[in-house]
């Protein structure tokens, strides 16, 4: 059963109310409500739930920070991003101001981030003080839930903002005005807190608080330990420009040995693993599947009445159709270059990059129509895979997957490559390979692919590229992008080679120009012929034929702001709102 945000946000309300109202009035009565909430398992993970609730807020992870952090990259763009003036637009296509108008506002994402915040810390020092929390005991998986949570927030604080204000205790008169900290202290803490938590809290399935994807497991912790140490080592943008940290507790060596090791426990342990196939990934998650122990680690869970992922980048519906009784989705999606990227047998591209969407239903049912060779959809989201009839206006409840375990192998392949040579990551992206391809495939595209990987460089390369392949459409790329110094130098060849298939040169040459289709026997699914390059032969009466050459400049130019260099941009802007109510502690940098 899903876990009910809503629902709990609402119970724990008035129990974080009390607990704050100490620091106003010093009220004994809140010390001993503290003192029975968290010396209580039951109340004190009832409490750490609530820090959950934050996500599902209108205006945080539910309708912004999902929808709208991660764009625009080099495989991914939101399609309202060529349009001048829109508030969406200027998040996405790196031109965002202050003022933003989604964001700038007392109820954003930064504000629910910092509330989760706020009541992790509370629950963190109720627990230490009353909780006896102990490896192996219900208190300390409960606080390890906490620091993971907390940990979680301030991840996606550093990849929003850069350096943010620090708060790792409960907020008191002295500091409910604070200046900005260096990420790297930051960094630093959440790379120990997140190493206590794997010492307190149970692998996947190994206690009933890790049965399901929604409940924090020592599997998530200690992956999402090694992204975090990946991220806190690599290229960003300071304040005096784009570098990887000067601290030297945060060096490549340091946090590329630390994520290493966390990785391969994750993998040792047997605990998580692949699904046997791409799409088993995909269909789990449309189909709400939270089961613990598979390829999912963690997911932000959203009630069925929040959440806006397949609303947001689903595969277009135009009506309510037999489907869903949601007509959205397709906000977003793939270049149109990226499903040209795919080698043509790799099993991923038809799942993750979809050329139709569902046009207006006729007596409640729709067919699929192609669209348009500027516009793709992200088929790793489709209400068509739902068990659940979504009627919602415009929250569907399907939940953001947040960390899987393919993005383990990928990073234990980058450390061992750096650490250790390409013959020592060769094992770890092989296993991503291989599920890609048919198994009548893999001796040249997984096998002698892996083998001719023989320098550093080279394996580099080839975890970019796979990067891609695997994660399009999840809005992890900008991230690992900026981490690898690759964010405007990519950004900057997709508009190029978004160019060449305009064109139709260089390597899009032999794309076509024209696509044939028919509908199959359910008279619902497209029969399309001519999306793979060289189909250029007209395959027979029976289908009806579309121009597939559509790509106008304006688009092109929109996935990043023509003058703006996206490495100056690395960031968003600390919304007016915080810093006009900050009684002069928060300012600005990168030239906002």
């Amino acid at each position: 059963m899903k876990y009910k945000i809503i629902i709990l946000g609402i119970i724990i309300a008035g129990i974080f109310a009390s607990c704050q109202d100490d620091f106003l009035d010093g009220s004994a009565k809140s010390t001993l409500d503290q003192s029975v909430l968290f010396s209580t398992p039951g109340l004190a993970k009832g409490a750490v739930d609530g820090i959950k609730e934050p996500f599902g807020q209108t205006n945080s992870y539910r309708g912004r920070q999902t929808p709208f952090y991660g764009f625009n990259t080099d495989t991914e763009w939101n399609y309202n991003s060529d349009k001048e003036g829109d508030p969406v637009g200027e998040l996405c296509n790196y031109n965002t101001t202050a003022i933003n108008a989604y964001m700038n506002r007392d109820n954003s994402s930064w504000a629910m981030m910092y509330l989760g915040i706020e009541r992790a810390n509370i629950c963190i020092e109720g627990i230490r003080q009353y909780g006896d929390p102990q490896p192996g005991n219900e208190m300390g998986q409960i606080l390890g839930e906490a620091l993971t949570l907390r940990a979680i927030y301030y991840a996606d604080l550093l990849k929003s903002w850069g350096d943010i204000p620090a708060r790792f205790e409960p907020i008191n008169k002295e500091t409910i005005y604070i200046e900005k900290s260096s990420r790297d202290v930051i960094y630093k803490q959440l790379i120990a807190d997140l190493g206590e938590a794997s010492t307190l809290v149970a692998w996947p399935n190994e206690t009933n608080a890790t049965t399901t994807v929604e409940d924090v497991n020592k599997a998530f912790v200690k992956a999402f330990r090694a992204r975090v140490a990946m991220a806190a080592s690599g290229f960003q943008q300071y304040p005096d420009g784009v570098r990887r940290s000067n601290d030297p507790e945060l060096s490549v060596a340091k946090m590329y040995k630390l994520a290493l090791d966390e990785c391969r426990d994750v993998i040792n342990s047997g605990m998580a693993k692949l699904e046997p196939t791409f799409e088993t990934v995909w269909r789990k998650l449309n189909e709400e599947n939270i089961t613990a122990g598979g390829e999912s680690l963690w997911e932000i869970p959203f009630a069925d009445g929040r959440g806006r992922v397949n609303f947001s980048f689903a595969v277009r519906h135009r009506s309510v159709d037999q489907y869903t009784g949601q007509p959205r989705g397709g906000i977003a999606g793939p270049l149109p270059t990226v499903f040209y990227d795919f080698d043509e047998s790799d099993i991923r591209r038809d799942i993750t990059c979809v050329p139709y969407e569902w046009g207006t239903a006729v007596n409640g049912v729709s067919q699929q129509n192609l669209v348009g060779s500027d516009t793709w959809y992200f088929g790793k989201y489709r209400y068509e895979w739902m068990t659940r009839y979504v009627t919602s206006t415009n929250d569907d409840g399907i939940n953001k997957l947040y960390m899987r375990y393919a993005e383990v192998l990928l990073i234990a392949a980058e450390a061992a490559n750096e650490l250790e040579g390409p013959a020592t990551a060769a094992p770890y992206l092989k296993q991503i390979r291989k599920r890609a391809f048919a198994p009548e495939d893999q001796a040249q595209k997984v096998d002698a692919y892996i083998s001719s990987l023989t320098s550093k460089e080279a394996m580099f390369n080839a975890i970019v590229n796979e990067h891609k392949y695997e994660f399009t459409g999840e809005m992890e790329r900008k991230q690992a992008l900026i981490r690898w110094n690759l964010l405007g130098k990519n950004l900057t060849e997709a508009k190029e080679k978004m160019v060449d298939f305009k064109n139709r040169t260089g390597a899009y040459a032999d794309v076509p120009t024209t696509l044939y289709y028919k509908y199959k026997d359910d008279n619902e699914t497209l029969d399309i012929y001519g999306l793979n390059r060289g189909e250029n032969q007209n395959p027979g009466s029976e289908y009806s034929l579309i121009a597939w050459d559509k790509l106008e400049d304006v688009r092109i130019n929109s996935l990043f702001k023509e003058g703006v260099n996206p490495d100056d941009r690395q960031f968003w802007p600390i919304w007016q709102y915080f810093i006009d109510g900050s009684n002069g502690k928060l300012t600005n940098d990168y030239g906002y």
